[in-house]
């Protein structure tokens, strides 16, 4: 399964599935945690299958430790409880903003981020397997990870995508959506700034240094957090290098949010382009719930989880 190798029924029908995949390993103690397995278990959970962790007790072998497939009853409770999942968010409405934005120095060249969008889709994901409707507004990513087309092609899953291009086009295009949904998810890494003049053309290459002058560019996040309506949720990310939790919660009073993301440059692993992801979610009240390192899908998991749990206290 984690090496696509399909030689009989069940592999093949495996790489040709589009419905969630859920994987029950059971095995030997020994065999449970050797590298290739534990490989090849990260390798299936960043293809968005779900893993039912074996449990602990004796097994064939004589043995007791990891390794003892989970009783049917208990996996009955997986199954069950991916199928409410998939019924949880049924009739809310999501905006989600992704991805980087690019602002233009000239015709050929910007300024922008190495963000990749990957913690933005993985959010989508989530968000549209718990049955909401989605609307994306998603800056420049990579054509080769995501493309708008995989989703835009199946109705089904009730997403749309908006593509923009710069910091005020994202603008643009959330806050006027802002209003009509349940939960807005600010996720994208704006630029902070853009040129002040956008030349035409190609620059050429002179002599002496090229000096360009820049100006803010307007808070997304802060106009919706103004514009929040009761029963509205605002999430947003904060990714800091320094004074990380103190710079966090200051961004939340700030913006109005609900929730906040933080993830530390500091931390291995984390931050732009990766397959994972180390966050601390901060509620309104400063409560601050650290999770370790794990794939961006379950990442958005917990995000999504927390922001219900805000909702239903609210």
């Amino acid at each position: 399964m984690a090496n696509g190798i399909a030689d009989n029924l069940l592999l093949t029908t495996y790489l040709s599935a589009k419905s969630p995949v859920m994987v029950v390993p059971a095995m030997d103690l020994d065999m449970c945690r050797h590298p290739a397995t534990l490989k090849n278990l990260d390798t299936l959970r960043s293809y968005n299958n779900l893993i039912v962790e074996p449990e602990v007790g004796e097994l064939a072998s004589g043995l007791l430790g990891k390794g003892r497939m989970p009783e049917p009853e208990t996996i009955l409770t997986h199954v069950k409880s991916l199928f409410q999942k998939q019924e949880q968010m049924k009739g809310k409405r999501v905006l989600l903003t992704l991805g980087p934005t690019c602002e233009k120095i000239d015709d050929v060249r910007f300024i922008g981020n190495f963000s990749s969008g990957k913690m933005g889709f993985a959010l989508l994901e989530e968000f549209a397997a718990r049955g909401a409707t989605v609307t994306v507004v998603s800056g420049p990513v990579n054509e080769h990870f995501y493309s708008s087309n995989k989703y835009s092609s199946n109705k089904s899953q009730n997403i749309q995508i908006i593509n923009v291009m710069s910091a005020e086009e994202m603008y643009a295009s959330a806050v006027s959506r802002a209003e009509e949904n349940d939960i807005i998810v600010c996720c994208a890494a704006v630029a902070d700034f853009t040129p002040s003049e956008v030349h035409t053309g190609k620059l050429k290459r002179g002599e002496e240094p090229l000096v360009l002058k820049l100006q803010p560019t307007k808070d997304i996040a802060a106009e919706i957090g103004k514009r929040k309506k009761t029963g509205q949720l605002l999430v947003g990310f904060a990714l800091e290098s320094y004074r990380e939790k103190e710079n966090a919660l200051a961004k939340m009073k700030k913006k109005n949010l609900d929730l906040i993301v933080l993830n530390s440059l500091q931390d291995e692993g984390a931050g732009f382009g990766g397959d994972t992801n180390k966050v601390t979610i901060i509620d309104a009240q400063g409560k601050c719930e650290e999770y370790p390192l794990m794939t961006k899908r379950e990442v958005a998991r917990n995000i999504i989880d927390k922001a219900l749990l805000v909702k239903l206290s609210d």
